[in-house]
């Protein structure tokens, strides 16, 4: 007989999450976070099955941040299904006990700043500043977020750290589990904790796959059927330069560019492709430690991120 499925409790409003924590610490439990901003698919599922490892509750954020988008991106375009996330949701083996849906964290409940975006001579805003929120403060991983995705999307991690700062002064987890399908991100948000002095303990879960191999990814479902299979080839190209390395082939140069023809082969437009030591990102020459294969490319107006880790 299949167990019931479990109902979690809806909250919108932060000082109400804040106080649903701070009620269940009284009672000695602990607390999962599992950030997200929606659409769920397994890839989301799988994380809350591994919060269920840590914590005796977890809670799942849902919020599409317009901090991390620029204006020329597809924050307009982000797929949404909330309904559909709240059958999923009941649907996990354990079920979760909090879905904390904000409708705007950068709603200070004062007039928006309408000049706050574009003063100053900023080089690059959010979605955030372009609509005038009055949002000032900012939370940088400054190493870290330099290079890969830090290069094409000038304020994406600025606003990564800066909403999982948010949540985490909300929701006030023991644990929070991060996918490491966006790695730089994983090792920012690590190195904030860190730097930062949060009490928290951030879980890394290993990237789930379709069974082509595609990475499971929201936006997956904007490929075009014939896109979805030449973006096969990220996969592909990564399991063979995994591979030369295994067998020896330690230079960076040979193998990033097995995994940059292949891709490119198969139409995929790069946005880029590093080898990077595994928790400092600096690009290395030749493998002599832990590494991790980094790439991002468009396959028509979808942009896909990917990566293996090489532990020789």
């Amino acid at each position: 007989m299949a167990g019931k499925e479990k109902q979690p409790k809806i909250i919108t409003d932060k000082n109400q999450m804040r106080t649903w924590t701070r009620a269940m610490r009284t009672q000695g439990k602990t607390i999962a976070l599992v950030p997200t901003m929606g659409f769920l698919h397994d890839g989301h599922l799988s994380l809350i099955q591994e919060a269920h490892k840590h914590t005796q509750l977890v809670v799942v954020s849902i919020y599409v941040n317009p901090s991390q988008f620029a204006p020329s991106e597809d924050l307009s375009t982000y797929p949404s299904d909330f309904e559909g996330d709240i059958r999923k949701l009941m649907a996990v083996p354990g079920g979760i006990d909090v879905v904390f849906h904000p409708h705007n964290l950068y709603d200070y409940g004062v007039e928006s700043a309408r000049d706050c975006a574009g003063n100053g001579g900023m080089a690059a805003v959010s979605c955030l500043e372009e609509s005038g929120s009055g949002h000032e403060t900012w939370v940088r991983v400054e190493r870290l977020e330099k290079g890969m995705c830090g290069s094409s999307r000038p304020v994406f991690f600025r606003g990564v750290a800066t909403v999982v700062t948010k949540l985490f002064n909300i929701v006030e987890p023991d644990v929070a589990v991060f996918g490491k399908k966006d790695y730089q991100q994983w090792r920012i948000i690590r190195r904030m904790v860190r730097d930062l002095d949060f009490s928290i303990n951030i879980v890394g879960f290993e990237i789930v796959r379709d069974a082509d191999g595609l990475a499971m990814s929201s936006r997956n479902v904007r490929l075009s059927p014939e896109e979805r299979l030449k973006a096969l080839s990220i996969n592909r190209s990564l399991s063979k330069a995994k591979s030369a390395a295994e067998r020896g082939e330690l230079n960076c140069k040979r193998l990033k560019n097995l995994v940059v023809d292949e891709v490119r082969e198969a139409g995929g437009e790069l946005d880029y492709a590093e080898i990077v030591e595994q928790e400092s990102l600096e690009v290395v020459e030749e493998i002599k430690s832990p590494v991790v294969i980094l790439i991002a490319a468009w396959f028509g107006e979808v942009r896909l991120i990917d990566n293996m880790e090489i532990n020789i």
